[in-house]
């Protein structure tokens, strides 16, 4: 069988020397070396190309989190999962988002901390129902969000925005619009770029109903 090879990255030596004597001591997982700080894991990853990394957060050098993110960049087949004492959403999301494969707290049983090293290793994500109870915490709330219209008061067309979009509301082309106020057609089209991005608008028809809600036209 083939072993699942294991980079450790702590700045606790001691907890290194427990936590590399527990995985030593299945059949499935061999440690191939160790690191003190975000800088040496970097290092030691392009060197040794391991299968799965553990990894801390608060460590000197660089924190575990942007050595994460730099690891995934270079070496996108490695599998990390954070292992730390810190339970805080914002590590958590952060750490996901950098790429981390897991996310475990040391307080975890040895024995539930080894099944879910074992499923990161194959590629499924390695975290507790208590981490992910807070993923889906927020997800549910990222899904109720409704991100507002800007206001009338943070909208600011200029006066020639405005004559275009107010002939663009009577169906009139950008051509028409370039003839109608003696303006190129290119003119035109940068202005019409203009409103959209400032009304957050996809299109000239989004662009004048925001404009009708706003009061701007």
């Amino acid at each position: 069988m083939e072993r699942i090879r294991v980079l450790l990255a702590d700045d606790h030596a001691l907890f290194r020397e427990g936590l590399a004597s527990i995985l030593s001591a299945q059949s499935d997982f061999e440690v191939v070396g160790e690191a003190g700080d975000g800088v040496e894991v970097l290092v030691q990853a392009r060197k040794l190309k391991p299968d799965l990394i553990l990894m801390d957060i608060r460590m000197p050098g660089a924190s575990g989190l942007e050595a994460t993110r730099e690891i995934k960049q270079e070496l996108p087949d490695v599998n990390i999962v954070i292992l730390t004492e810190s339970d805080s959403e914002a590590h958590l999301f952060e750490a996901i988002k950098n790429g981390a494969q897991g996310y475990l707290l040391k307080s975890l049983r040895s024995e539930q901390m080894l099944s879910l090293l074992r499923a990161a290793a194959r590629g499924e994500a390695a975290i507790t129902p208590a981490m992910a109870s807070l993923m889906l915490d927020e997800f549910r709330r990222l899904q109720r969000y409704v991100p507002p219209l800007p206001s009338a008061e943070m909208v600011a067309l200029t006066a020639r925005e405005q004559q275009v979009l107010s002939l663009a509301a009577q169906q009139l082309t950008d051509r028409e619009i370039a003839q109608a106020l003696a303006l190129s057609l290119s003119t035109v089209k940068t202005h019409m770029r203009n409103v959209l991005a400032k009304l957050h608008a996809g299109n000239r028809h989004e662009a004048v109903r925001h404009a009708q809600d706003q009061g701007l036209l």
